[in-house]
């Protein structure tokens, strides 16, 4: 037993002292600095940070058999293809670049959005029926209604029967608030300032799923209600925003009779000044047509 230890730990440096080799071959000593003949310099590192633009549309099939149909494949899509392998694994930058990909992913459903940016646009907060984090993603439901104590200041703080109620929801990302949402809410703002139309209290709810709106309009009584939320963020794109809209929603209500505008962010989907601008776009048909979802699609299909 004590023999096979040794063998191990013998093993364990032999192959820490190949990966610590410099460029002219001369290991680094483990648990030691660099040698003389290093000059002082670290461990050469040749494998390129694989979430660089360059190196993550890089191409990871050897020898492909049409190269340039395969470069036109790739060029069309975000998704993980032509990425290679090694025998029957994924080679090393693919699944480096997988797992950077995963962590970013984790870090937008369990980060908070920030209060500085809740304060740019005086937003005040309250809070759904979840206690935490790890409730909200058990009990899509709970996120759906508002606690005792939010309807309590909603009813206290809040503008009543404005045409539009702006509300902003973490979601499943909160960087899609903290990089979105000071792009986008001024957007919103002039946008509809600017058709004349009155908008209520802004606020933001912790914890909240889409069908809150429900809740929300039910104590405010507005005539469009608008959440902007954090997406579930994907491998490659971990800060998009939704905007849902509907008209005068009610408890009931589903998405049927809802709007959405997805995929705002600026790392590859529609950008928040576009999509802001859509938003009022379609807040404004739905206040003409007084629909929104499938019925307003059938109220308007003859608009050109």
């Amino acid at each position: 037993m004590e023999q096979s230890k040794i063998d191990i730990e013998a093993i364990v440096q032999a192959v820490l002292a190949e990966l610590g080799k410099s460029g002219n071959g001369t290991p680094t000593p483990v648990g030691g600095k660099p040698s003389p003949s290093q000059g002082g310099k670290d461990p050469v590192i040749d494998l390129a940070d694989p979430t660089l633009p360059e190196p993550r549309r890089a191409i990871g099939v050897k020898n492909p058999f049409d190269a340039e149909g395969l470069r036109n494949l790739c060029s069309t899509t975000g998704a993980r293809i032509g990425v290679g392998r090694a025998g029957p694994r994924p080679r090393t930058r693919t699944l480096l670049l997988f797992q950077s990909d995963h962590g970013v992913t984790q870090d937008a459903i369990y980060g908070e959005v920030r209060e500085e940016v809740l304060a740019q646009f005086n937003l005040f907060s309250v809070q759904s029926q979840i206690a935490d984090r790890a409730q909200y993603l058990l009990r899509p439901d709970l996120g759906r209604r508002l606690s005792p104590e939010a309807k309590t200041t909603l009813a206290e703080r809040c503008v009543k029967k404005p045409q539009v109620q702006i509300v902003v929801g973490d979601g499943l990302s909160a960087a899609a608030i903290n990089n979105n949402l000071p792009l986008i809410y001024p957007v919103l703002e002039q946008g509809l300032k600017s058709a004349g139309i009155s908008i209520g209290t802004p606020f933001f709810i912790k914890f909240a799923r889409v069908g809150v709106i429900n809740d929300v309009n039910d104590i405010i009584g507005a005539d469009v209600v608008i959440i902007l939320i954090g997406e579930r963020p994907g491998l490659g794109i971990a800060d998009a925003m939704s905007a849902y809209m509907g008209w005068r929603p009610t408890a009931g209500k589903t998405d049927a009779e809802r709007d959405v505008v997805c995929m705002i962010t600026m790392n590859g989907g529609t950008n928040t000044l576009e999509g802001g601008a859509f938003v009022v776009e379609t807040i404004k048909k739905t206040l003409r047509y007084q629909a929104s979802g499938v019925e307003l699609r059938e109220k308007s299909s003859g608009d050109s």
